[in-house]
């Protein structure tokens, strides 16, 4: 089923413009987002082929059967909380059933995980991206001798520096375990003309190998020194790498332009939705009402230009985390919503959509 079938087939309750053009902050350039709500035949609905939702390929227009947006009003969802205050404007269409559907009875103090716990959620994901930019993983991927150290008196050196020292190549070297000491090896140098040991250096391939590389000892040699890998950095780095690669290889082009020019090193619009959930969050619980259209249009838009420092927005952010957080604890506003009156708004809805057909 797609989003043409739904309006081919009548089977639409609401449609409306959703996302900045919504709020009040979009762009010459911003997407046009559709957001609505549908209901299925009573065949299907009854049926074994259940349809949760409708989408199109890029996700930026979404329709929810009626049952699932009910489910998710119950869960106090942004998106669809949103939905029920859509601006007039952006009213792309409204079955008289719809009518019923109202926010204010859907408004509770879930709201307070829903929206700003997300909220929350966003600015981890600013600091990540700020430590990105202003630390990017060079091109060049370390490999696991880049995380192993010989020992040297009573300190340790990287093994490059340390194999450069002593005139050794990596290839005439042997590690055995160590008893007991995870990590730690012997180092064995082959110093023979002809290599009889047959050691089989220290990694088996230094830009692919994941672990160093054990050889067989003859009996009686002695170690050179001791080699430790920091077995748990290398994890650790490979994981950030591939983090890092997968971010850049993701990220919307237009949105790191934008990031890059304003010169603030962070993601404009990522820190624009952090300010807008968490006052539409603090409005909830104060006025218990969803504003979508935002009163404080400027100020998201001078984020989104950059005007501000990361810093500044990331402890404005942090204060009014702890203002939403006083707000919902003193608030009137129920703690869930009514679930048995949204079940019979449910029921009602569709048992008269399907007697109308």
């Amino acid at each position: 089923m797609t989003i043409s079938d739904l309006r081919r087939r009548g089977l639409i309750l609401f449609e409306a413009i959703s996302g900045s053009r919504a709020y009040g902050t979009d762009l010459p350039h911003s997407d046009t987002d559709l957001k609505g709500v549908f209901i299925l035949p009573e065949t299907e609905f009854y049926g074994l082929d259940y349809v949760p939702q409708v989408a199109n390929d890029t996700n930026d227009e979404v329709f929810y059967e009626l049952r699932r947006f009910v489910e998710l009003l119950l869960k106090s969802n942004p998106t669809v909380l949103e939905l029920l205050g859509t601006p007039p404007d952006c009213v792309v269409y409204r079955h008289p059933l719809f009518a019923a559907f109202r926010a204010k009875d859907f408004l509770s103090k879930l709201c307070r995980q829903s929206f700003a716990e997300y909220a929350v959620a966003q600015i981890r994901k600013a600091r990540g991206l700020n430590k990105k930019i202003n630390h990017p993983e060079p091109p060049q991927r370390k490999s696991v001798l880049d995380f192993c150290y010989v020992t040297v008196g009573a300190g340790a050196q990287p093994v490059a520096a340390w194999l450069a020292r002593k005139g050794y190549e990596g290839a005439q070297c042997g590690l055995a375990n160590v008893n007991h000491l995870n990590d730690l090896y012997a180092v064995f140098v082959d110093d023979t003309p002809d290599r009889r040991h047959g050691y089989r250096g220290l990694v088996r391939d230094p830009e692919t190998s994941q672990d160093v590389l054990l050889s067989a000892v003859p009996k009686g040699e002695e170690p050179v020194a001791y080699l430790s890998f920091n077995r748990n950095g290398y994890s650790t780095y490979c994981r950030v790498y591939r983090e890092y690669q997968e971010w850049e290889q993701k990220r919307n082009p237009e949105r790191f332009q934008n990031t890059v020019q304003h010169g603030k090193n962070y993601d404009a619009k990522n820190m624009l939705h952090v300010f807008r959930l968490l006052r539409m969050a603090e409005e909830i619980a104060r006025e218990g009402q969803i504003h979508v259209r935002r009163p404080d249009r400027e100020f998201l838009l001078q984020i989104r230009r950059g005007e501000f420092s990361y810093e500044e927005l990331v402890t404005e952010a942090e204060a009014l985390v702890v203002r939403v957080e006083e707000a919902f604890t003193a608030s009137a506003l129920p703690e869930a919503p009514d679930k048995a009156a949204a079940e019979q708004l449910l029921v009602n809805t569709r048992r008269a959509w399907y007697a109308q057909l």
